[in-house]
């Protein structure tokens, strides 16, 4: 302990140059999308190889067919864990610029007026500030101990922003080197300002693109009308039969592996106070349209869902046309929990649907990708020791949330290297990343790094 108090006062101390180098960071326009910005993604890499380097990690600039990765490995005390930590220092494109208050690669420190402070710069919150919380973190325990108190793997990639092309192949050829105990994620946000989160669970994604068939060509509605099939109505119908009165997919099947959340887990998440209202007034809807008996938490982190994303068919331009079209499609998306097979739920939907099928239809089915669910178990050793160094660092006690969405890395960390992933971040809803004026809260950056160096040493304990 006496160890991790210096580490603190370490970091405390040299917070002006730790945003330096953040700073520093932030100018290089590491824009991953755009061919123009290739160079800038290249000098991105090196200068964090570099950093690594001179604090003590083996670190390399790694070439792919896209951006460098970078990849720098520090060893730890006999017997310790292994870590992987996993960042990206790619950014979006700044568009537009005439909404930002200041260049966007030229990092400022605002004064607000409650007497917080912020760095502005694209990049500043997604991902180069969350990233130097951990480096700035190892950089501490290097100078006051000479060590880590883990052994730690950090793995930096210039693609998120653009489809993560190389990752993949990188991860398949670098399994070996980049395995670990467990992944360190730092990409995601706290709860609120004064309470630090883990997402312990990410949903998975299946896509589907059904289209429906009958008449050999659009018919006039006249002379047809009434006695042939409309794909339109066949499409709808059977969409209108996914779902029962009470909000739950009636495909069989549907439900298998989807488990329950812990009666203890439920009950930090309705002690965040998260109303109906707040959640859904804010985009103009009052009344939550899932599973009854669910809050608006259970539905959007833990349970799974089946959605019509588009739908078309016919005529659709200005004016009218009265035809009954020869086809009809929608793009429906599912989003799995747990344990849901991504392919028996594709499968499930294709029979559903094909056992629904009238006379003179005929059904095309068109995937569109499909991932699994991660959830980290509830009970995991990780999750406790890193709740607990959390709650040590910030003013209310860490909570366990769950994520609608998905994070591709963390599923490939799981499916391809064996791993679960800690995900554990110090964003803000209101940092606007991937718009205008991103920025990254001062006490996310500095309490960031002390969250790190405790969880270091929480799990080197």
């Amino acid at each position: 302990m006496a160890d991790l108090d210096s580490v603190l006062a370490c970091l405390d101390l040299n917070l002006d140059r730790s945003v330096g180098r953040l700073s520093d960071l932030l100018r290089i326009p590491s824009i991953s999308t755009d061919p123009a910005y290739a160079a800038e993604c290249q000098r991105a890499a090196e200068y964090l190889a570099g950093d690594l380097a001179a604090i003590g990690f083996q670190a390399a600039v790694r070439e792919t067919p896209g951006h460098p990765m970078v990849v720098a490995h520090h060893d730890g005390p006999e017997g310790a864990p292994h870590v992987l930590f996993y960042g990206h220092y790619d950014v979006q494109p700044v568009d537009p610029i005439e909404e930002w208050t200041s260049p966007p690669f030229e990092p400022e420190i605002h004064e607000m007026s409650d007497g917080s402070r912020r760095i502005v710069a694209r990049g500043s919150a997604d991902d180069k500030g969350q990233l130097m919380t951990f480096v700035e973190a190892c950089r501490a325990f290097k100078a006051e101990t000479g060590g880590l108190p883990c052994k730690v793997t950090i793995f930096l990639e210039g693609e998120e922003e653009s489809g993560s092309p190389s990752l993949v192949p990188f991860l398949e050829a670098n399994k070996a080197e980049l395995s670990a105990d467990v992944a360190l994620v730092c990409d995601t946000n706290m709860w609120d300002r004064q309470t630090p989160a883990i997402s312990t669970g990410l949903r998975g994604l299946v896509g589907e693109e059904v289209v429906i068939k009958a008449a050999n060509r659009d018919l006039h509605s006249g002379y047809y009308g009434g006695a042939a099939r409309n794909p339109i109505h066949v499409l709808t119908t059977i969409l209108g039969e996914m779902h029962d009165a009470d909000g739950r997919v009636t495909i069989p099947g549907f439900y298998d592996g989807v488990g329950e959340v812990p009666e203890e887990v439920l009950k930090s998440w309705e002690d965040l106070g998260l109303s109906e209202a707040e959640f859904l007034g804010s985009v103009g809807l009052k009344t939550p349209a899932g599973e009854k008996g669910r809050t608006v938490l259970e539905q959007t982190w833990s349970r799974p869902t089946a959605e019509v994303n588009g739908i078309s068919g016919g005529y659709t331009g200005k004016g009218f046309k009265t035809v009954i079209p020869a086809e009809a499609f929608a793009k429906v998306s599912f989003r799995l929990v747990f344990d849901q097979d991504p392919d028996k739920i594709r499968a499930a939907f294709r029979k559903f649907v094909e056992d629904r099928l009238p006379d003179d239809c005929t059904v095309e089915f068109h995937p569109h990708g499909g991932s699994g669910a991660i959830q980290l178990p509830f009970d995991s050793p990780w999750l406790e020791k890193t709740r607990a160094a959390l709650s040590d660092e910030w003013p209310k006690p860490a909570v366990m949330i769950g994520m609608g969405g998905s994070i591709p890395v963390v599923g490939e960390f799981k499916s391809r290297l064996g791993m679960e992933s800690l995900l554990v971040g110090f964003g803000l809803g209101d940092d606007a990343i991937h718009s205008p004026n991103e920025k990254y809260e001062m006490t996310s950056f500095q309490k960031g790094q002390r969250s790190w160096a405790r969880i270091l040493a929480a799990l080197g304990r």
